[in-house]
C-alpha cells in the first residue's frame, strides 16, 4: 500500500520515447497510479511505456496535449478509490516532490485546485524567451489576473474530484492551458498556487515552448478574450 494509492498522475507522450520510461519509472516511486496518454507518436514510446507498469491509452493519431489531457483524465477518473489527479509533464521537467506537497494541501481541504508556479520564488532557471512569453500571458488574460496567477500556461496541476470531474477540456492544442485557467475563474472552485521545480535539461528545452508557440499562445488568449465580450 502506497500514501497515494488515491492519487492517479496524467501525463500525456508525444513521440517521447528516448525518456518516457526514465519518467514514468521515477514518478511510480511515489506514485503507483500513472496513466500515460501516447498522441499518436511515431516512435517507440507505446512499448516504453508499456515496460513501466503505467496504464497505457492510446490516440490512433495525434490530436494534442489538450486531448491527451482530457484522455488521461477520463480514464482516471473511472478507476477505483481516484480521488485526485495531477497533470504532469512526459518529458522530466516536474518533480514528483512538488506533486507530493499540492496533493497535501487538497488533503487538508485548502483548495479544489492546485496550479504550479515558476515564478513565486524565482530561481533563474527559466529560459528568458519563455519567461516573458509566460510572464505576458498571465498578465494579458483576464481570467488569469481574476485568480491572481502568476504562471498560467504551468503544466503541473492538481485537482481533487470535484474540479477534475467537472473540467472538459475542447481545445486539442497547447491553447488548453487558456482553456483550463478560463473555466477555473468561473467555475467557483477554490484555486490556489505554489511554487514548483522546473527541471530544464538539454532535452526538455529542445523540446519545449518556442517563441513561435509562446506567441500563439498569446494571439489565442486575445482572441477567446474578444470572443468573449
Amino acid at each position: 500500500m502506497s500514501d497515494y494509492d488515491d492519487v492517479w498522475l496524467v501525463i500525456p507522450a508525444y513521440n517521447e520515447g528516448t525518456v518516457i520510461a526514465d519518467v514514468v519509472e521515477n514518478a511510480r516511486k511515489v506514485f503507483p497510479n500513472i496513466v500515460v496518454v501516447d498522441d499518436g507518436s511515431s516512435d517507440d514510446s507505446a512499448e516504453s511505456i508499456l515496460t513501466t507498469g503505467a496504464h497505457l491509452v492510446r490516440h490512433p493519431v495525434n490530436l494534442g496535449q489538450g486531448a491527451a489531457l482530457q484522455t488521461g483524465l477520463s480514464y482516471a477518473l473511472k478507476q477505483p478509490g481516484a480521488e485526485y489527479f495531477a497533470t504532469f509533464d512526459a518529458d522530466g521537467q516536474h518533480q514528483t516532490p512538488d506533486v507530493e506537497k499540492m496533493v497535501e494541501l487538497l488533503r487538508a481541504d485548502a483548495a479544489d485546485v492546485v496550479l504550479g508556479s515558476r515564478f513565486i520564488e524565482q530561481t533563474g532557471e527559466v529560459p528568458w524567451i519563455k519567461r516573458v512569453v509566460l510572464r505576458t500571458a498571465a498578465t494579458v488574460s483576464p481570467t488569469a489576473r481574476k485568480l491572481n496567477l502568476t504562471d498560467s500556461h504551468n503544466g503541473l496541476r492538481v485537482l481533487n474530484r470535484k474540479a477534475a470531474a467537472q473540467l472538459r477540456i475542447t481545445m486539442n492544442g497547447m491553447a488548453h492551458a487558456s482553456e483550463i485557467v478560463a473555466f477555473l475563474a468561473s467555475s467557483g472552485l477554490r484555486v490556489t498556487e505554489v511554487p514548483v521545480d522546473i527541471l530544464y535539461t538539454e532535452y526538455s528545452r529542445a523540446k519545449g515552448q518556442s517563441l513561435i508557440n509562446g506567441v500563439n499562445i498569446l494571439f489565442d488568449i486575445s482572441l477567446r478574450e474578444r470572443a468573449r465580450k
